[in-house]
């Protein structure tokens, strides 16, 4: 059986670091995980995404259309982008958080009545899809962590916290400190333990 997790932000965000601790901690327990990522060309506050692919045996990386059983989304506009990949009533993880394009921001000096969409209208779209979406203001979580860069991992604390998940939260407090520079291995801890008990 495979477990699939589909993540989405824009560049910056630190989705790369949420696949190289899943990966190692995967590794460790003998688990098979595949993932494609699409990074590089997105730059910073470029849309960005990964396929993360866990199991016992897992042949291809890529996540069909319709299978995710999560959708993690660091930015709320991108969650709806990638929706098409989660399952019907399958879990999101979403990040309160809007990142306005450059070109909405412009459109928008030009001409003030223009808004750009609410999270609001993002929760009925994705509500379509399915109804176990767990909104988390990662942002406030990560500062109480002592870092706001922690983000992401508090999304991934989250994650360990879904039903079906295959790996332990105390699994992946074990990898951190291998991956983070030293000086952030506490608030990275803090921060999924944060990110955990918010679910």
């Amino acid at each position: 059986m495979t477990y699939n997790i589909m993540t989405c932000g824009v560049g910056g965000q630190g989705l790369m670091l949420v696949s190289n601790i899943l990966g190692q901690a995967c590794a460790e327990q003998g688990l098979e995980i595949r993932t494609a990522e699409v990074h590089g060309l997105a730059q910073r506050s470029g849309s960005i995404y990964t396929h993360i692919r866990i199991g016992d045996k897992v042949y291809s990386p890529l996540i069909p259309y319709g299978e995710a059983d999560v959708l993690l989304g660091m930015e709320a506009i991108e969650a709806l982008r990638y929706i098409e990949f989660l399952k019907p009533d399958g879990n999101i993880i979403l990040n309160n958080y809007l990142w306005y394009p450059v070109q909405s921001t412009f459109e928008r000096v030009k001409n003030p009545e223009i808004s750009y969409i609410s999270i609001e209208k993002i929760l009925e779209q994705l509500e379509k899809v399915s109804k176990n979406i767990h909104m988390i203001d990662a942002l406030d979580l990560a500062h109480q962590a002592g870092n706001p860069l922690t983000s992401n991992v508090v999304l991934l604390g989250a994650l360990t916290n879904i039903d079906g998940f295959p790996l332990k939260i105390e699994q992946l407090k074990e990898i951190i400190p291998r991956i983070v520079p030293e000086k952030a291995i506490d608030a990275n801890l803090k921060a999924l333990l944060l990110g955990f008990e918010s679910k």
